[in-house]
């Protein structure tokens, strides 16, 4: 199968954001320790970090013993919260990590925003983080009583879809998810996964070490909590937009996963970011391709928190 020539597919904005954060966070980080790892990953967050939004305010909390940390908008009446589930490959992140990203969705759409700190690999295995997002979010539903929508990247958006697929069998009710370059399935041994083996950011080896870490050699097959596209029913799911980045080996997992929907019966877009690489939500703020995408990203969180029909049209670039 042919690889990638990055060489044409990233612009130069987007190779400046990758040296940028392989300074930081070298291309072989996983050969560090996981202390190591946590803290050139805590470091790099640091060094894309954005103040918020000067009517944006957080509250750290507890959600049924799982911390979180709560955003709005000073003197506005939220319409829709936003359950938030960091990336990190389970392993890094946390409450710091996507605090700005949280603070700028609150800011642009006026919902509440509750990011969920879920407990990491190796220390806790799978299904601990699973289980934390779930009572996370059967508070959310408890205390907001507003139109949830559920939202995440990368492992964050691997946990936002386990948790709508247990959802569907509860009282409480998910008004969308909007899922970002998301870590979905279990057969890493095709498509982009083959095609993307090598890219920048985010390699098919970290995805096994990532993998392995998660559950200690435990067998997870057909675990929908683990790979939500392992999954045999796709029926009664909430309407889903999934962003995929161009240049990453996760691109074909958004893309399947909202044919699954599609093919259920369900409402899903499947948005393919041409040019962008793993991680770049970081690079909103420098990356031309990556500033229009997060744009993108809001308007589907802000339609689909307030109950409307997302269609490719209104995500056209």
């Amino acid at each position: 199968m042919q690889k990638a020539d990055y060489s044409k597919l990233i612009d130069a904005q987007t190779w400046a954001f990758i040296d940028k954060t392989e300074s930081y966070y070298p291309p072989d980080a996983i050969n560090l320790s996981i202390e190591g790892q946590r803290e050139v990953y805590n470091e790099l967050c640091r060094a894309f970090r954005c103040e918020y939004p000067k009517d944006v305010q957080a509250l750290d909390r507890m959600a049924g013993g799982v911390p979180v940390r709560c955003y709005d908008k000073a003197d506005n009446a939220a319409t829709a919260a936003v359950l938030y589930f960091h990336g990190g490959g389970f392993v890094v992140g946390g409450l710091e990590s996507h605090d700005d990203v949280c603070a700028e969705i609150c800011d642009r759409t006026g919902f509440s925003v509750i990011s969920v700190d879920y407990r990491m690999a190796p220390e806790h295995l799978h299904p601990a983080a699973y289980d934390d997002c779930l009572v996370a979010f059967q508070w959310a539903a408890r205390k907001y009583k507003l139109p949830l929508v559920l939202a995440g990247d990368s492992a964050g958006g691997n946990l936002a879809a386990a948790v709508a697929h247990t959802a569907r069998k509860m009282d409480s009710h998910v008004a969308g998810m909007v899922l970002i370059y998301p870590s979905l399935g279990e057969n890493k041994d095709c498509g982009s996964y083959e095609v993307h083996a090598n890219a920048p950011m985010l390699t098919r080896a970290d995805m096994d070490f990532y993998a392995d870490i998660r559950t200690q050699g435990a067998d997870v097959s057909g675990d929908v909590t683990y790979a939500p596209l392992s999954d045999s029913n796709f029926s009664d799911l909430p309407p889903t937009v999934a962003f995929t980045a161009e240049c990453d080996p996760l691109c074909d997992d958004g893309e399947d996963y909202c044919a699954a929907l599609q093919n259920a019966g369900g409402q899903a877009v499947w948005v393919n970011e041409l040019g962008l690489v793993h991680g770049y939500l970081r690079a909103r703020h420098s990356v031309d391709r990556a500033r229009d995408s997060f744009s993108r990203i809001v308007t589907a969180i802000d339609m689909v928190g307030q109950g409307q029909q997302v269609t490719r049209d209104d995500l056209k670039p």
